[in-house]
């Protein structure tokens, strides 16, 4: 219970500062034998800094429930 804790902690505080991040692929939208053209897609992924607390407070919980 005490790795969950710390785990829940160090996830919820790195949550709370990082928002999310983007990730970048590249689709095809032409091909014509040699003749390439390709576009690059940005998809943000993000999330809510309340999250982050409700795991950290989720965190210090799991440790005072095991030092009883």
């Amino acid at each position: 219970m005490k790795t969950l804790g710390i785990i829940l902690i160090v996830v919820g505080g790195l949550m709370m500062v990082i928002t999310g991040f983007n990730y970048v692929t590249k689709e095809k939208v032409v091909d014509l034998g040699p003749l390439e053209i390709n576009k690059e897609k940005s998809h943000p992924v993000q999330w809510s800094p309340i999250i982050g607390g409700v795991l950290l407070v989720g965190g210090i919980v799991a440790l005072a429930v095991k030092k009883k």
